[in-house]
């Protein structure tokens, strides 16, 4: 059985992926042995072609139908033999081992996080916040880190493939509430470099993609587990976004205080986009951050009322490449 395994997830990353596989390869020899595996989601362009000159194993996803963020690390997981699994590429397995070791309890353990990208309002709020960069005990491990796959077994499963974005905070919240703990330590694992197309075209894109029906997919996923009022503490925004959207509707009904109802809700998105500004010391910024949240919140709705399937239902892929059988 090998020590780790490394679980790559791509789609079209044809530019990033020999970069990403040679630093998971590199990894795996730091930690004494492991495996590699490319998730991919049907790439058309060179991903799979590039990868397949290293020795690590590929799985691509059979129906593109189903592609989203949390069908990646299933995939990868429904084929790792490792003790401990890790998703992404990074240089921090050997300090993550040592973590894990000394804390039985410890179920994940990630590394910071570098955003590099500025080219869009999303990614310069990801920049300005920096939760990712502090070194501490979390709830859950945005952008990837070391699990342990006794506690990946324990919650019944990796990553909810009905998830369009949130996977990372559903995984942590399950695990969390099943007693592990996660933690951040001081090991640089990812630089970041996010998407290159400005604000509108990304959100539009995040809207086509249904990424961002991720939060109401989310609380679909924890409604009636313990864990729900975490998660929909988490949304909090948006359903102030929700309420504003019904008290814009009910303002413009006649009834007899209509107008009030509207002022109200006018006054509500002119008192955020002033807190909004205040913040980030950018207008332009302020006034998109609520076109994001009234957005997002329509697409909340969109994702709660879709019916998902059993995360745990196995994910159909085709075998590309096998390390393990010499291929």
């Amino acid at each position: 059985m090998p020590g780790v395994t490394i679980i790559i997830k791509a789609l079209n990353e044809e530019r990033h992926i020999d970069a990403a596989v040679t630093s998971a390869l590199a990894a795996v020899a730091r930690a004494d042995g492991g495996e590699v595996i490319l998730a991919d989601s049907g790439s058309t362009d060179g991903t799979v072609e590039i990868a397949a000159r290293h020795p690590i194993t590929i799985v691509q996803l059979r129906n593109r139908a189903e592609r989203r963020c949390g069908i990646g690390p299933q995939l990868g997981y429904q084929r790792a033999r490792g003790a401990y699994v890790y998703i992404l590429d990074g240089d921090m397995e050997p300090q993550a081992l040592q973590a894990m070791a000394a804390d039985p309890r410890l179920a994940g353990v990630g590394g910071l996080v570098e955003e590099a990208s500025e080219a869009s309002y999303q990614f310069r709020g990801r920049k300005r916040r920096g939760a990712e960069a502090l070194a501490r005990e979390c709830e859950w491990l945005d952008m990837g880190g070391l699990y342990r796959e006794s506690s990946l077994r324990a919650v019944g499963y990796f990553s909810n493939r009905n998830l369009h974005a949130y996977e990372e905070m559903d995984l942590g919240l399950r695990l969390r509430a099943a007693g592990w703990k996660l933690r951040r330590i001081a090991a640089r694992s990812v630089l970041h470099h996010g998407r290159t197309e400005g604000t509108w075209g990304l959100l539009a894109r995040r809207w086509r993609s249904r990424y961002l029906d991720g939060a109401g997919e989310l609380l679909r996923a924890a409604l009636g587990r313990p864990w729900f009022w975490r998660a929909a503490a988490t949304q909090r925004h948006l359903f102030i976004a929700l309420a504003i959207w019904l008290a814009l509707v009910a303002g413009v009904f006649p009834w007899r205080f209509n107008h009030v109802v509207l002022y109200a809700a006018l006054a509500t998105l002119a008192a955020l986009v002033l807190w909004r500004c205040v913040r980030t010391r950018h207008v332009g910024d302020a006034l998109f951050g609520q076109v994001v949240w009234q957005v997002t919140a329509l697409a909340m709705v969109r994702g709660f009322i879709a019916r998902p399937r059993d995360p745990r239902a196995a994910v159909e892929y085709v075998v590309l490449k096998d390390s393990s059988a010499g291929a």
